[in-house]
């Protein structure tokens, strides 16, 4: 590791001071650091340390880096996870507050995380994307989950959920998640879809507020091709990436989803396994105190 590259959340209370101990490890490591754009503007209004190196956008932010830091929370990994994983560029969650689900490592573990890198204690977790076309040649890609739900009116749409080979099924409802295994704890588990170990290769469909109660969650092999038909009135319904990109469907639109050609390369711990952050962050199978 020679060279670190730092997104950051530049709303964040704590995202100065972080940004100044990530400089200071860098100049004693010897290592070359180099910010996003949007960081180092923030930053150098903020701080009295000068940047050395000249700031990159995000998405070009691989280019100069074997290793990025996305400081913020989940929020921010998914940000950094559209920007460079396409390229393989290792990614470093550090959560500065929130529920950081994907982000492994606390602010005062931050130091002694990057030596565990520099001396090569770490693993490489890879964890499944999903992509999303559109039939008006649009591609999108997720982390977490792409998802299809009504407009702002409070009208259900229709649904026709097929794969390359077979009809599925039709049904009504406010929407409909397609979840990675990552996105599992996410949106999809609020709308009632299964917890499903990151390390595994699979689609999710969560029917949001389907009308029939017959219609429940569904997982597939990664390797299907899930083709989902909307239905409408007038109304336009919305296609959300990772709750952060959106884009109008018509009726009559098709969207295709399937596994991508590329996956997400997140740095994680030994001692930090999966099941221990279910029970840490949702506590998931912790039994309550007595009197809580």
């Amino acid at each position: 590791m020679k060279k670190i590259g730092v997104i950051a959340n530049i709303k964040r209370p704590s995202v100065v001071e972080m940004l100044d101990r990530v400089c200071g490890w860098c100049e004693k490591n010897q290592i070359e650091i180099t910010f996003s754009q949007e960081a180092a503007e923030f930053f150098s209004s903020q701080s009295s340390k000068k940047i050395k190196n000249k700031p990159i956008p995000q998405e070009d932010l691989w280019k100069n880096s074997d290793l990025i830091l996305a400081m913020g929370g989940d929020g921010t990994m998914l940000v950094t996870a559209r920007a460079v994983a396409e390229h393989g560029t290792p990614i470093l969650g550090i959560n500065l507050g929130g529920l950081g689900f994907m982000t492994q490592v606390k602010t005062e573990d931050m130091e002694n995380s990057l030596d565990r890198i520099k001396n090569k204690n770490y693993k490489i977790e890879e964890r499944l994307v999903l992509k999303a076309s559109l039939v008006r040649n649009m591609h999108y890609y997720a982390l977490n989950e792409v998802v299809v739900e009504k407009g702002e009116i409070s009208r259900l749409i229709d649904l026709h959920i097929s794969t390359e080979k077979e009809f599925i099924g039709s049904f009504s409802a406010d929407g409909l998640i397609i979840a990675t295994p990552t996105g599992s704890t996410a949106y999809s588990m609020s709308a009632g879809g299964p917890i499903v170990n990151p390390k595994m290769e699979a689609i999710i469909l969560s029917p949001i507020c389907p009308q029939s109660l017959a219609v429940r969650p569904i997982i597939f092999p990664a390797g299907e091709v899930i083709k989902v038909k909307v239905e409408t009135r007038p109304e336009e319904a919305i296609l959300k990436v990772d709750g952060q990109m959106t884009c109008a469907i018509k009726s009559g639109d098709e969207i295709v989803i399937q596994k991508a050609d590329h996956k997400v390369n997140l740095i994680t711990f030994p001692e930090r396994s999966f099941f221990e952050i279910l029970r840490q962050k949702l506590h998931w199978g912790v039994k309550p105190k007595a009197g809580s």
